[in-house]
């Protein structure tokens, strides 16, 4: 579905980030949105850093995410390879160092970028190549996300990022791991926002659970 660059009328801070990306290892699912104070059309080449073709790393953001002003994701161009005798990234350099080594060999390839459906990635945070973030999870305010993979509605914040608490019990992260409502079509959706936006104890009750 195509939907408008700007989901609120007059309001030029926040688009549907999916259709303003247009790089090929980007991937964006409908509905997820991005706001910048400056110019939010301007994500993929501001807030996806180091992301080199060479690479073939990825960057995967599902449906219905609201990602913040300034959240980056910094992937594996931005690393040094921690095995190598230096730090110095020579392969970079090959004009003058007249060498054939592959400019990936500079860095270590941690993978892709992969964020689920639902997620909320605050203000300035961090998510660093080879991180996957679970559906419904929170990623906190200038929160750095290392290595550790977030779980499904799991609430991480600082630096490195450390889980803080689940947003909901185990029982009530499975239904909605089973739901799935970012699937659900868009009419039902519509139909069943008011639970959607409710407590997991009425949604769990209309559901008949």
């Amino acid at each position: 579905m195509s939907l408008s660059i700007f989901p609120r009328t007059g309001d030029k801070n926040t688009c549907n980030l999916r259709e303003v990306v247009t790089k090929p290892n980007i991937e964006v699912g409908e509905y997820t949105y991005y706001h910048d104070f400056d110019d939010p059309l301007q994500f993929q080449d501001k807030n996806v850093l180091y992301h080199y073709p060479v690479n073939n790393d990825r960057l995967v953001i599902g449906k219905f995410c609201s990602i913040a002003h300034g959240a980056k994701f910094l992937f594996n161009g931005g690393n040094h390879k921690r095995t190598a005798c230096v730090n110095y990234p020579f392969a970079i350099f090959g004009e003058q160092w007249k060498h054939e080594l592959s400019i990936a060999d500079s860095w270590d390839n941690k993978g892709d970028i992969v964020v689920g459906n639902d997620v909320w990635i605050g203000f300035e945070a961090l998510i660093m190549a080879g991180v996957t973030i679970g559906d419904g999870a929170i990623v906190a305010a200038h929160a750095v996300v290392t290595k550790d993979d977030v779980s499904a509605y799991g609430v991480v914040a600082g630096a490195p990022a450390k889980l803080i608490r689940k947003r909901f019990p185990d029982k009530d992260i499975e239904l909605l791991e089973e739901i799935q409502w970012w699937d659900w079509p868009e009419e039902r959706i519509k139909r069943d926002l008011g639970l959607l936006m409710g407590d997991v104890v009425g949604l769990r009750q209309a559901l008949g659970e």
